[in-house]
């Protein structure tokens, strides 16, 4: 399962700068993980100040389409 950030998040970016893969990308005012980038280590999660970050066990649907859509659109945050 792939973490999901959801809308807690606002332009901090600490989780990106861990991904070891690369998975976030970067919005007007937030982040989105790319699922399919995800390797599910948990990384992000822990290093989220603002809680924004869950697993796709543990967030709600509609984060879960709104990272997936948004990923193929955004920029990658790391770029």
């Amino acid at each position: 399962m792939a973490s999901v950030v959801n809308d807690a998040c606002v332009k901090c970016k600490s989780c990106a700068d861990v991904c070891p893969v690369d998975a976030f990308h970067e919005g007007e005012t937030m982040l989105v993980i790319d699922p399919d980038t995800c390797i599910e280590c948990g990384v992000c999660i822990s290093e989220c100040p603002q809680e924004a970050i869950t697993t796709e066990d543990e967030a709600d649907e509609k984060w879960i389409k709104f990272n997936a859509e948004n990923a193929k659109n955004w920029p990658n945050a790391n770029e």
